[in-house]
């Protein structure tokens, strides 16, 4: 079967933007907040498999936003001040492929959601990556 011929006149689809990271990073409040001005965004369970590259096969992203946090953030915001350093490990290990493939890195310890939204949209225009297409 033929693939139909692009109209050269129609704008550009959106890129698609993943977003991975620890647990309790702000992954998904950053991807609902992306996604209210106009991007396609993911918030990505990476730290949950055992396949490094998850990310890229099943998503296949334009561009990776990857948010980190300390385990020190991680327990505060999950206000579970025992959550297990082996298991924050484990996901630092799990993420350690997406971590060095990232076009956009935010340590979100010392920011609120709206600050991590900022960073991002930063990150994302320096990049020539707009809401609806570049």
């Amino acid at each position: 079967m033929r693939q139909p011929t692009p109209d050269p006149g129609a704008p550009p689809a959106a890129p698609l933007i993943a977003i991975v990271g620890v647990c309790a990073a702000g992954k998904t409040t950053l991807a609902a907040g992306l996604r209210s001005r106009g991007y396609h965004a993911r918030d990505i369970l990476q730290e949950h498999s055992y396949v490094p590259a998850m990310w890229q096969r099943i998503t296949r992203p334009d561009v990776l936003v990857y948010l980190d946090a300390s385990l020190a953030a991680v327990r505060q915001r999950r206000r579970d001040p025992e959550f297990p350093r082996d298991l924050y490990e484990q996901e630092l290990a799990r993420l350690r492929h997406a971590r060095e493939h990232c076009h956009l890195y935010i340590h979100t310890d010392a920011l609120t959601p709206a600050e991590v939204l900022a960073a991002a949209l930063d990150g994302l225009a320096r990049q020539g990556v707009m809401p609806g297409g570049r």
